[in-house]
């Protein structure tokens, strides 16, 4: 069994421990919150002798639980981790996992140097379907274009334009459309292709300091890709990969549910896979596996492979203008 500790009481802690509840070696011990009495009603929720912790310190010190997934505001993540990691605990921490790149790579070192696992929970990259993207691209031959769009209204942006800022709007939680969502559409571009050769971005900057929606062109050798993200619109478009000889559309690419080749002489091919509902069951099963393996990251979300996100998202950032508190006081040691 792998013990976990959870950091964060919200919606997606609930769904990260429904989905991890299916993997037989999973077991949920120990929440994290600053309030005691929120950690305890967040607790209960599930089962009864789940230990609660309001003391950061105290948790990693524990002898409670083996690994934490966290789930808090972006802003909290180095800080956390580096706390934890410290102490000999496992981490998975959600997207975006730091705040900048000098936080990750702090990290990086901390988990190295305990030699315990630090990945990035990105959901899609570990589903069937992304697997069967990955599996199936030399199908559509030369790879020229890559697109990925994911724009969500978001309900808090209603309180903000009526004066009410909210976390997923303050950058001091470094937060924003790219970090927050754009990312579902960069981190399998990464994964698929590697590092770009050159970043274009363009944003729209919000009075409160974040990016409200935004766009990114990367050139590699051969292709390009072009990625969209927006809190404070819609969009239903799939992401395609364009081939020579055919294209891959994905219906959803932060949640790949159907997986389709259009071949460039009219035939088609389904490439779904049967899946998970909780489609964060994938990257718990992996998580856990890399702790029973004595592995010290992931060959999918790997360091490499968040660092290079992170330098896309700190360029793209850059450009647009959006400047964090982190930026200019990173979390690089306790």
């Amino acid at each position: 069994m792998v013990r976990f500790g959870v950091i964060g009481t919200n919606w997606i802690t609930e769904a990260f421990i429904e989905a991890g509840s299916k993997h037989p070696d999973f077991e949920l011990t120990a929440v994290y919150s600053r309030s005691e009495e929120t950690a305890q009603s967040f607790a209960e929720k599930f089962k009864s002798n789940i230990t609660i912790f309001s003391d950061i310190r105290e948790m990693a010190k524990s002898d409670k639980l083996d690994a934490v997934y966290i789930a808090s505001p972006n802003a909290f993540h180095a800080r956390q981790a580096i706390e934890l990691l410290q102490h000999g605990k496992h981490v998975l921490c959600e997207k975006s996992i730091a705040s900048n790149k000098a936080e990750l790579e702090a990290m990086i070192a901390v988990a190295k140097q305990h030699k315990v696992l630090l990945m990035e929970a990105v959901k899609s990259t570990f589903t069937p379907n992304f697997h069967s993207v990955k599996s199936n691209l030399g199908k559509i031959g030369t790879i020229r274009s890559y697109f990925a769009s994911y724009c969500q209204y978001s309900s808090r942006y209603d309180a903000y334009k009526e004066g009410n800022i909210l976390n997923a709007f303050k950058p001091e939680f470094s937060n924003g459309a790219m970090m927050d969502i754009g990312i579902y559409c960069i981190y399998p571009l990464v994964v698929l292709f590697g590092a770009p050769e050159s970043i274009h971005a363009t944003g729209l900057k919000l009075d409160s300091g974040v990016d409200g929606k935004g766009s990114i062109i990367l050139k590699y050798r051969d292709m390009d890709a072009t990625v969209m993200f927006s809190k404070i619109s819609n969009s239903s478009l799939p992401a395609e990969i364009q081939g020579e000889n055919g294209n891959i559309i994905i219906d959803k690419i932060h949640t790949p549910e159907r997986v389709e080749i259009q071949f460039r002489n009219g035939d088609t091919e389904d490439l779904t896979q049967p899946q998970e509902r909780e489609t964060m069951y994938y990257e718990a099963k992996e998580f856990i596996e890399l702790i029973q393996n004595g592995k010290m990251e992931s060959e999918i979300n790997s360091h490499e492979n968040s660092l290079i996100v992170m330098e896309i998202l700190d360029e793209a950032r850059r450009q647009i203008g959006i400047v964090f508190p982190a930026d200019e006081n990173p979390v690089t040691t306790l």
